[in-house]
C-alpha cells in the first residue's frame, strides 16, 4: 500500500485512538516475507476422482511438490469459481467445497482443512491494480483446488486462497492481470492455475473413461498446437484461441478450465524453463497436460 492509500484508508476509519488505528492497519498491509523466487504451476486437474485415486497424474502432482521448495502459502486460480468481478478468499479457515455429483460417498468425505490466509489476500488486494479485487469470506476451496493441492500437500499444512475468474472479462484481460501477480512469488507464494487445456465433458468417451492416452483427433491437434505455442513462449495464439480453428473451438467450448493456463503463462520470465508433466488426453476430449515454470 503506498502512502497516498495508506492516509486514505486512515481518514475514513471510524474515530478511534490513533494507536488503535496504526495497529490495525499495521496488521492489515503487514508484508509477506521475502523469498527465492518460486515457480508457477498449471494443473490439469480433471475428474474430481483424482483426489482419491491412485493414478500416475497423481503422482505427477506428488514429484512435481517434491522438486520445489515448500512455499509460504498458495494463491490457486481454479476453473470452478467464476464471478462477477475479481475475488479473493479471505477467511481464516476456508471450507471444502464438494461442488460435483454423481459420485461416490468416499469422495464427498473427503477434507482439506488447509488453513486461509487474510494476509495473502490483502496483499493480493492490494498488488493487484488493473481490477478492484473483493475480498471473500464466503466461498472456500473448491474441488478444483483441493483434489490437487491434496496432492502436493497432503498435511494440509500450507495456507491456500483462491482469486476467482471473471467471467465478463476477454482472455487478453485475465492475461494481463496475472502479470500484476509476480511480486508475490518473491514471498514464498507458489501461483497454481487448475483446470484442463483441452475441456469437452460434452463429447467425452464414457467407453474410454480409464484410457489413459486415448483422445479424439481434434483433442490431439489442439492439445500438441498448444504444446508448440507454450514452448516457444508464443501465448498470443492461446490469448487469441477462438481464432485458432476447429480443433481448439472443439477443445476449449467454454473457456473457465483455458483460462488458468493463461495466468501461469504469463507469470513466465526470460530467464525461465517450462517443463510438461502429466502429458497425456483422456476420456477423449480431456487433457491432463499441465505445466511447470521455474528459473533455470
Amino acid at each position: 500500500m503506498d502512502r497516498k492509500k495508506f492516509v486514505h484508508t486512515l481518514a475514513v476509519l471510524p474515530i478511534i485512538p490513533t494507536a488503535m488505528k496504526l495497529d490495525a492497519l499495521n496488521k492489515m498491509i503487514k508484508p509477506l516475507k521475502s523469498t527465492d523466487k518460486m515457480p508457477v504451476l498449471f494443473l490439469g486437474h480433471g475428474s474430481p476422482m483424482n483426489a482419491i485415486e491412485e493414478n500416475e497424474f497423481v503422482r505427477g502432482f506428488r514429484k512435481v511438490a517434491g522438486e520445489i521448495t515448500q512455499p509460504n502459502a498458495i494463491l490457486c486460480i481454479s476453473a470452478h469459481w467464476e464471478t462477477n468481478g475479481t475475488f479473493v478468499t479471505a477467511m481464516e479457515k476456508p471450507r471444502t467445497i464438494h461442488d460435483f455429483g454423481g459420485f461416490p460417498q468416499a469422495l464427498f468425505d473427503v477434507q482439506y482443512p488447509a488453513p486461509g490466509s487474510p494476509e495473502l489476500a490483502e496483499e493480493t488486494k492490494a498488488t493487484i491494480q488493473k481490477a478492484t479485487v473483493g475480498l471473500d469470506h464466503n466461498w472456500g476451496l473448491d474441488h478444483g483446488a483441493w483434489s490437487v493441492i491434496k496432492h502436493l500437500y497432503p498435511e494440509a499444512d500450507v495456507p491456500v486462497i483462491q482469486m476467482s475468474l471473471d467471467y465478463n472479462q476477454p482472455p487478453q484481460y485475465h492475461y494481463e492481470l496475472a502479470k500484476e501477480l509476480a511480486s508475490l512469488r518473491e514471498k514464498g507464494v507458489l501461483i497454481i492455475g487448475s483446470g484442463n487445456m483441452v475441456h469437452n465433458l460434452r463429447k467425452v468417451a464414457w467407453d474410454k473413461l480409464n484410457s489413459s492416452g486415448y483422445g479424439y483427433d481434434w483433442a490431439i491437434e489442439a492439445s500438441e498446437k498448444m504444446k508448440d505455442f507454450i514452448r516457444n513462449d508464443n501465448h498470443q495464439p492461446l490469448i487469441n484461441y477462438k481464432s485458432q480453428g476447429t480443433a481448439f473451438q472443439f477443445s476449449i467450448p467454454t473457456p473457465e478450465h483455458f483460462l488458468p493456463l493463461l495466468y501461469v503463462l504469463a507469470l513466465k520470465e526470460k530467464n525461465e524453463n517450462t517443463e510438461l508433466f502429466n502429458d497425456k488426453a483422456v476420456a477423449g476430449s480431456l487433457t491432463m497436460t499441465s505445466v511447470k515454470i521455474e528459473r533455470i
